[in-house]
């Protein structure tokens, strides 16, 4: 219950600062000049059993939607709630908008949030909820959160306790996003959702950026990550291992193809390729796992007769994998020694 009501008060705080702050802010929808939207200095929230965030150094640019990529515990919702001051962290600092987050609630006022266990008055309707947020905000567009809505087919009529989990969440995702906001904190955003929803959830975030929005979202879900980020942080163990734009890593993702020749198939030449990294010989039909741009095996093969080419998808699991193995022992090892300290 403690928990339900810090997130229900996360959100109110939002809305009780943007009505404090209005003459202060930009109208809904306009975006300020300054490049970066939102950044972390060596940012830290360590408990005192040793878990926790340590060093979280990232931006998030205007027009760009930044991905934090981890499994569950890896440290991302302690993030996002540092990074919003709900949890005060315990060294390093976060601006918002180009305001420290702590020293001022103005920032915050122009920031949607989702969080990821939301909690919502039970016996409202959404429409009343949602309403009554818009009051409290001050400045929405209401025709603009009907037809948020509509797009994401929230049930608004019903009482939020006969709510499903998924109808909770659009619920969740129209409040953050009605009053048009020039950042978008989102955690777990298309949890419980099914997928036609969830492609246009896709599609907003897409016109946030469009307009020059910027966008944090947390997810756990590979190919949501994919589909919608322009970089992406992976967190392991509440530290961040990298940053990548998504360019970057599927360049350096693997992809299968299956090379079909008529006559002997030039293995030695397509060994020798760069980025090449298997060849696996079946009569007239060779199976190659390569990295990175194909130019050098084309041109490889150029020279001899081609029957049929076949692309797998780019193993980006693999990718992103290559951050976690070899350390899941490390992590429990680690886990045992907090619980026994």
């Amino acid at each position: 219950m403690a928990a339900r009501r810090r997130v229900r008060s996360g959100i109110q705080q939002f809305v009780n600062m943007a009505a404090r702050s209005k003459l202060h802010s930009p109208a809904p929808g306009q975006v300020t000049s300054t490049e970066v939207a939102l950044e972390t200095v060596a940012l830290s929230k360590v408990y005192p059993n040793g878990r926790g965030i340590r060093d979280i150094s990232f931006s998030v640019r205007r027009g760009e939607v930044f991905g934090m990529l981890g499994p569950n515990g890896a440290g991302k919702t302690t993030t996002i709630r540092t990074v919003l001051d709900f949890i005060r962290p315990t060294g390093g600092s976060a601006t918002l908008l180009g305001v420290d987050a702590q020293s001022t609630p103005l920032a915050r006022a122009r920031v949607g949030f989702l969080p990821g266990d939301l909690a919502l008055s039970e016996r409202a309707t959404g429409r009343d909820w949602l309403r009554f947020q818009a009051d409290l905000r001050e400045g929405v567009d209401w025709t603009y959160a009907e037809r948020l809505m509509e797009e994401i087919e929230a049930d608004v009529d019903e009482p939020l306790r006969n709510l499903s989990s998924g109808n909770r969440q659009k619920i969740g995702i129209v409040n953050a996003l009605m009053h048009r906001p020039e950042l978008l904190v989102l955690d777990e955003p298309t949890s419980g959702l099914d997928p036609l929803i969830r492609r246009r959830v896709y599609e907003l975030l897409s016109g946030v950026r469009a307009r020059g929005g910027a966008v944090l979202l947390s997810s756990h879900v590979l190919p949501e990550v994919e589909r919608i980020c322009d970089r992406v942080g992976i967190i392991r163990r509440g530290e961040l291992v990298a940053v990548e734009t998504m360019a970057t890593l599927k360049s350096r993702a693997v992809r299968r193809l299956e090379i079909g020749f008529r006559g002997r198939p030039p293995v030695e030449a397509i060994e020798k390729a760069q980025g090449v990294m298997s060849v696996e010989l079946d009569n007239s039909v060779v199976r190659i796992a390569v990295t990175g741009e194909l130019s050098e095996l084309l041109r490889a093969i150029a020279p001899y007769e081609v029957t049929d080419i076949t692309t797998g998808a780019q193993a980006l699991e693999d990718q992103f994998m290559s951050y976690y193995d070899g350390h899941e022992d490390d992590d429990k090892r680690q886990g045992r020694e907090r619980t026994r300290s």
